[in-house]
This record gives structure tokens, C-alpha cells and sequence, in this order.
């Protein structure tokens, strides 16, 4: 719990800082910046994972997890970012084509690394496919918590360092609930 919350919110202050850096730049300059903000993210909560698992899993490849993981996390971004980038594109189509195109969009994001890290967990546990779900479902939670503590918190004109000290705060929040959900899953398949 400890070295994964730590992992993942010393990874989400990285685009925590890119995004206040870049807010209200032009797309072509913010969204590259999260996205190698988000590899770095992902590398870090790899690595971070990869640190327990090494211990209780003989042979686990620490260096595949952190690859998989930091390359899922640039995907997740980049779905994140498509409706806010690309909102000139789609803001006239109908809602019932924008509802099954989000949700996919959702699912497929919630289930990115947990999907990745499987490709990996398959080949060393049993039930490793319980992983991509509670994986999401830890994503799912962390994300909620996250902007249920930021989002009341952030107001228009503040200053930057207290733009980021939320985001930090509430971004340590996210990695312990997601740490949690994912630790409890490791004990249960781990044998």
C-alpha cells in the first residue's frame, strides 16, 4: 500500500504540474506535454507495482511491467484529453451517437493498464483476468475520490501553487484508494 501510493502519486504530481503549466495553451503544446507527463505517470506506478510484485512473485519482469504500464497510462491520457481536444470536431453530432462513443471510450480507458499489466500477470497467476477488473474498478474509485476532493476546491484566479497543491493532495488521495483496491487483489492472487 505504502510504496504504491507513494509510486503513484510521486508519478501524478508530474502531470499534475504539466497540466497546470499548460493550462489554457494551445493543444498542440498542452496535450504532447500530458501525454510524456503521462508515461512518466505510468512508468512511475510500474515500477512502484513492480517493486511489490518482484518480492512476492519469483521471476516477475519488473522491466515489462514498467514499459506496459507507462505505454498504457500514455493511452489512458490520451483518451482523457480526445473530448476536451477534439470538441470542435464532434460538438454537432447527435447524442446518441456521443453516448455509446464516451462509454466505450470509458470502458476502454478504465481497463487500459489492468489489460496491459494482464498481458504480464496471465503467465505467473491463476485468475490473473480478475486483474483488469479490479484494476478498473481501483482506477474507478481513485478518480472519483480525486475529484470529489479537487473539484470543490479549485476555483478560477487561483495561483499556481495552490492549483498544483490541490491537484497534489487530491492526487495522493486517488493513489491510496487505487493502491488499496489493487493491494487487496494481489493478496488474492498471489499464492
Amino acid at each position: 500500500m505504502v510504496t504504491v501510493t507513494a509510486a503513484e502519486a510521486a508519478g501524478f504530481a508530474v502531470p499534475a504540474a504539466v497540466g497546470a503549466l499548460t493550462a489554457g495553451s494551445p493543444p498542440v503544446m498542452s496535450v504532447p506535454a500530458l501525454l510524456a507527463a503521462g508515461a512518466v505517470e505510468g512508468a512511475l506506478l510500474g515500477w512502484g507495482q513492480a517493486a511489490v510484485l518482484r518480492r512476492v512473485l519469483p521471476g516477475f519482469p519488473a522491466r515489462d511491467w514498467v514499459v506496459v504500464t507507462s505505454a498504457a497510462a500514455v493511452a489512458a491520457y490520451a483518451i482523457g484529453l480526445a473530448p476536451s481536444t477534439l470538441a470542435s470536431v464532434w460538438a454537432d453530432w447527435p447524442l446518441g451517437v456521443l453516448v455509446p462513443i464516451a462509454a466505450v471510450l470509458g470502458l476502454v480507458l478504465l481497463n487500459s493498464i489492468g489489460a496491459a499489466q494482464w498481458r504480464i500477470l496471465r503467465r505467473l497467476v491463476p485468475r490473473a483476468g480478475r486483474w483488469i477488473v479490479v484494476t478498473a474498478l481501483a482506477w474507478l474509485g481513485g478518480l472519483a475520490v480525486f475529484l470529489g476532493v479537487s473539484m470543490p476546491l479549485w476555483h478560477p484566479g487561483q495561483a499556481l501553487a495552490t492549483v498544483v497543491g490541490i491537484g497534489l493532495f487530491a492526487g495522493l488521495l486517488m493513489a491510496a484508494t487505487m493502491a488499496a483496491i489493487t493491494g487487496l487483489e494481489v493478496r488474492r492472487l498471489v499464492p
